[in-house]
């Protein structure tokens, strides 16, 4: 019936976003603006999209009111321009109007992924890449980040590289390299590369449940209130800026089982402020302390795992075999350890990037280290850059209340919040 065709197109109308990129509104950045009907993860899928593309998140306004869900973001490229790249621009109206990556399930398709646990030290993925160049494995991709002596790893195959007698070996050989002389866990699991769309949401999720408490250095400012009168828990976030802090953030709350209704995200001379009105899927907010100290815990270790100190070395070159394993190899015999690692191909070209420092985690590398490091894989071939962020501040007597407490939340509930929390009936003014 005609009156049927109409309603079904009244909500595909509904269901589908709708994004509008406007570079005339901000002087500075590029405004992203999402509309859609609310829904589990809607925010964790826009902010990804962000994050693959490398744009940074100068501010951002967060709003879900009923049924409806509207972010708003002000964007800029790596180097702090608008967005002026046409593909670009269509690839984020594509993704966040259909939540859907376009190309990447597809290049998944006949791939294998081993997820890597275990407890980290010197050499240790020089081992695992040595292993697997010996059993003849070609790695197209892998990812590895290493947090308080505990590695995780995904490392991505051709299904014709990971056969089940193949896996059961390279399992049978790796286990006891990733448990190590400890008692800690660690293990390999293989499965198709498709169960896992998104290497860095999975990377968090196998180190979540390797949470330290031994908290020498300082950390990042996370605090957790309670807002009961409207039913809200407050998570305050304060931190030096960096690529991708907004999608692990949220990426962690998601995983947590917490939705995010309203939020507030701002930066200022190389220093993020994000606030965040979350409650329980079911719709309650967080009841006790030691649950707020869990949430504040999870965040803080999920901020710091991309929070490097050290050197990154990139490194692209003609792919062969074995080349992970001779280029690793060469980082532990100079007593370097590679805390971070993004690997791919893209044809014949191999291109590789670590994030190395010292035998222990924040150790200066020296530069004698970093020189022979060239000479064995080629100076043409490597690129070093110093990678040096703020280190976070101690926090200091004067302003203990501020970080912890205090209704720092609230105070800085930002206006654009406000407004919707007035004209929803829950604030009386702003």
């Amino acid at each position: 019936m005609e009156w049927l065709d109409e309603y079904e197109k009244l909500v595909i109308r509904m269901d589908t976003p709708k994004v509008v990129i406007d570079n005339a509104v901000c002087p500075t950045a590029t405004l992203v603006q999402v509309d859609s009907a609310r829904k589990r993860g809607v925010l964790l899928d826009a902010v990804q999209v962000l994050a693959d593309l490398d744009l940074s998140v100068k501010k951002a306004y967060i709003s879900s009111d009923g049924r409806w869900f509207m972010d708003v973001f002000h964007v800029t490229d790596r180097l702090g321009r608008k967005l002026t790249d046409d593909s670009v621009i269509s690839y984020i109206q594509q993704s966040l109007g259909t939540w859907t990556e376009p190309s990447q399930l597809a290049a998944l398709e006949g791939l294998t992924v081993l997820e890597l646990t275990g407890a980290d030290r010197t050499g240790l993925i020089s081992e695992v890449f040595a292993v697997l160049a010996d059993m003849g494995c070609s790695v197209l991709d892998a990812r590895a980040w290493s947090h308080r002596g505990r590695l995780a790893c995904l490392v991505y195959l051709r299904d014709e590289d990971a056969d089940a007698v193949r896996v059961a070996r390279i399992e049978t050989r790796l286990a006891p390299l990733l448990r190590g002389d400890s008692d800690a866990s660690g293990g390999v699991v293989a499965m198709p590369a498709c169960s896992v769309p998104h290497a860095d949401r999975r990377l968090h999720q196998l180190m979540y449940g390797d949470r330290d408490q031994d908290r020498a250095l300082p950390t990042p400012s996370v605090s957790v209130e309670s807002w009961a009168e409207r039913g809200y828990s407050v998570v305050t976030v304060q931190c030096p800026d960096r690529p991708k802090l907004l999608y692990d953030v949220v990426c962690t709350l998601t995983d947590m089982d917490y939705l995010v209704f309203h939020g507030t995200i701002d930066t200022n001379c190389g220093e993020a402020r994000q606030e965040f009105y979350i409650r329980h899927a079911d719709g309650s907010p967080i009841c006790s302390e030691a649950e707020m100290q869990r949430v504040s815990q999870c965040l803080q270790d999920a901020i710091e795992r991309r929070s490097f100190e050290g050197v990154r070395m990139e490194l692209r070159t003609p792919d062969r075999p074995g080349l992970l394993s001779d280029v690793t190899r060469t980082f532990r015999e100079n007593g370097l350890l590679v805390a971070q690692a993004e690997v791919s191909t893209k044809g014949d070209m191999a291109s590789n990037v670590f994030y190395v420092t010292g035998t222990t985690a924040g150790q200066e590398v020296h530069q004698s280290a970093i020189e022979s490091v060239r000479e064995r894989v080629g100076i043409d071939s490597l690129v070093v850059e110093e990678h040096r962020p703020q280190l976070y501040q101690k926090t200091q007597p004067d302003d203990q209340d501020d970080r912890n407490g205090g209704g720092i939340g609230l105070v800085h509930l930002g206006n654009f919040v406000k407004r919707n929390l007035y004209h929803l009936g829950l604030i009386k003014s702003w």
